[in-house]
């Protein structure tokens, strides 16, 4: 068995190593690829805070997904046509800065985990995911009969947002970016694991009756996680609606939920790096098999079966053995 952290090593190197190769030999389209899937990375590591560090079952998730998306749409539109967004009583003005855009979707998906959370919450099991998925499919439909930002046609935005000191429109650039950002909520994701209030939500998973008993309420240790998922997966959106430069509301379907879900059970629930190696793996499947069948989900299914089948903690967990983040 190969122990975890040298195989959460090897998988850091290669996402440093493939998109830098790809840049020197010119290559851009596949440093795109590489982008998309440190983008859908980052969403699955939002989901397995609330599933693999709370487990919490969410098809929801696609909502968090959009609401960061359909930020970055609303605040760039609103720039590249110098309106502003409110003129009373405050003035609000559209903004290309990425700071500003993360922020305004850290935000705006927190506020809306935190709403959902204290419904859903109240729920457990399947009871729990129907009302998460009922959720993400409102906030679908709403998106769709909202005109004003495209509804069903979706919105495009002509120029990609800034950040201090880097052009983003150069690949190789935008992709650190997006790395560095995935490596942050990684870092945070396990210090949050290993920190007493990791410690409690697990317990709060396994035991919630004995965490009750000590004096803890497990009900608001989840709640906490669903909000930092919730936020985490909104950040992702934002910078997945930057990757195409347009935003729909296919981002906030239960297909997008279905497929965020799937990256974490590939990798490994629970498992840091996880979500990172399902993601990429939907990648290369998506690129490879998508040029010869347009039903190449079904090789993914195959997958899919076989992870789930034959090894229940996912690739890393195929690889590495017993643990996870949460151990």
């Amino acid at each position: 068995m190969i122990r975890e952290p040298y195989l959460n090593a090897v998988l850091l190197v290669l996402l440093v190593a493939v998109p830098l190769w790809a840049h020197l030999s010119g290559e851009p389209y596949t440093v795109t690829l590489a982008t998309r899937a440190v983008v859908l990375a980052l969403a699955a590591v939002g989901l397995n805070v609330a599933l693999g560090l709370g487990g919490m079952v969410s098809l929801g998730h696609a909502a968090f997904f959009g609401i960061g998306g359909y930020a970055m749409g609303i605040l760039a539109s609103h720039a590249q046509a110098y309106e502003t967004l409110m003129d009373w009583p405050l003035v609000i003005e559209g903004t290309r800065s990425m700071p500003v855009i993360w922020l305004v979707a850290l935000v705006a998906s927190g506020l809306a985990a935190l709403v959902i959370g204290l419904l859903s919450l109240r729920t457990s099991g399947v009871y729990f995911i129907m009302i998460t998925l009922a959720f993400g499919q409102m906030f679908y439909f709403f998106a769709i009969s909202w005109p004003a930002y495209g509804g069903e046609d979706g919105l495009s935005i002509y120029v990609r947002n800034g950040f201090p000191g880097l052009n983003t429109l150069v690949p190789i650039q935008f992709y650190g970016l997006c790395l560095g950002v995935l490596c942050l909520a990684l870092l945070l994701v396990a210090r949050i694991a290993r920190a007493p209030f990791g410690l409690a939500l697990g317990a709060a998973r396994q035991v919630p009756g004995r965490v009750a008993a000590v004096g803890l309420d497990p009900t608001r240790l989840k709640l906490a996680a669903f909000v930092l998922s919730g936020a985490l997966t909104g950040l992702a959106g934002a910078l997945f609606a930057d990757l195409n430069r347009f935003v729909s509301p296919t981002m906030l379907s239960w297909q997008t939920s279905g497929e965020i879900m799937v990256f974490i059970i590939i990798g490994g629930a629970g498992r840091l790096f996880g979500p990172v190696l399902g993601a990429v793996v939907f990648v290369m499947l998506e690129h490879l098999l998508g040029g010869i069948s347009d039903y190449w989900h079904v090789f993914l299914g195959v997958l899919l079966l076989l992870v789930v089948l034959f090894a229940r903690g996912g690739l890393i967990g195929l690889l590495c053995g017993r643990g996870a983040v949460h151990d």
